[in-house]
């Protein structure tokens, strides 16, 4: 009897990783056809196939052909920046789940933690007042990390020493947020116009510079 459970429980679970290695597999073909359908879009007009022709022709150029004109628009200009927003997601999905599965709670993230509002708050800090840590181009970045790690900490210190529960920690995360959120209004509302445009850039993000 334990031994047709055990059958029973292993073919479950062989099923279970069928579906999931499925379901990657379709997403894969899916960021794939819509990174081809992201390189057509822009001021010159290309289509899908010759976006693949593009790819495939670095590769396999005696198989596949592709014009100069192309290859500066898909290698120079778009190629790099699809790649990257692809990595972001990928980076943000781990971050996501690593913060679900350490607070045990599915409404975990950058933003219910107030990870995002420090980030944005030290980024505003460095455009606006000019402060940080690390000088130079590197400025921005630096502060918006020094202040995500503070309010990382932050939260982690109240489920370290305060022994609160995963629920707490995240109404904490959310106080946080609403602060940092305040702090960083406060100083657009200080702000000049230039200054507050290149802060909301900055939060909304960009791949220009991939």
């Amino acid at each position: 009897m334990s031994a047709l459970r055990g059958s029973e429980l292993r073919h479950k679970y062989q099923r279970f990783i069928a579906r999931k290695v499925l379901f990657f597999l379709v997403m894969i073909m899916g960021i794939v056809a819509l990174a081809g359908v992201a390189i057509t879009q822009g001021s010159a007009d290309i289509s899908s196939q010759d976006a693949y022709h593009s790819i495939l022709a670095r590769f396999f150029p005696e198989r596949f052909q592709s014009t100069a004109f192309t290859d500066m628009i898909v290698w120079d200009l778009r190629l790099h920046r699809i790649i990257m927003s692809i990595v972001a997601g990928m980076g943000l999905a781990v971050a996501g789940a690593v913060m679900q599965g350490v607070l045990k709670n599915p409404l975990a993230s950058p933003f219910t933690l107030g990870v995002s509002s420090a980030a944005s708050f030290g980024a505003a800090l460095a455009i606006i007042m000019g402060a940080g840590i690390i000088g130079g181009q590197w400025m921005v970045i630096g502060n918006a990390f020094i202040f995500t790690l503070l309010a990382s900490f932050a939260v982690y210190g109240l489920a370290r020493y305060k022994g609160v529960t995963p629920e707490t920690m995240i109404l904490a995360g959310i106080a946080i947020m609403y602060l940092f959120s305040a702090l960083t209004s406060f100083l657009q509302y200080a702000a000049r116009s230039e200054q507050v445009h290149e802060v909301v850039f900055w939060m909304m993000g960009s791949l220009g510079r991939s």
